[in-house]
């Protein structure tokens, strides 16, 4: 099974719609530009948000077994996604992809 690495590429924030729509949440999400995770397979990496990883999980199995090229052509790089987390009010895109044998 290969390793596969997610990075954290992006966070939006959409104070508009927090004003309006959410509850108070004093840490809603704890990742941080540019942070990285290294995956082993199916497990979660420890620090990873439960509810991103709900997101992206499907995305780094399918990568750690070998698959590729996901929707025919999508990502420059057919051994990546950029997927975001599923929060409406504070977004957060990934880019997940598979390591080569020789990195850590």
């Amino acid at each position: 099974m290969k390793k596969v690495r997610i990075t954290v590429k992006k966070i939006a924030i959409y104070e508009d719609l927090m004003a309006e729509y959410e509850n108070l949440i004093e840490h809603a999400c704890s990742m941080e530009l540019g942070q990285t995770f290294i995956c082993n397979g199916w497990e979660k990496p420890a620090g990873f948000c439960d509810s991103a990883w709900e997101t992206v999980s499907p995305f780094v199995m399918t990568l750690a077994h070998g698959g590729e090229n996901f929707y025919d052509g999508w990502m420059k790089n057919p051994k990546s996604a950029m997927i975001s987390c599923n929060d409406g009010f504070r977004p957060v895109s990934f880019l997940i992809e598979t390591m080569d044998e020789d990195s850590d």
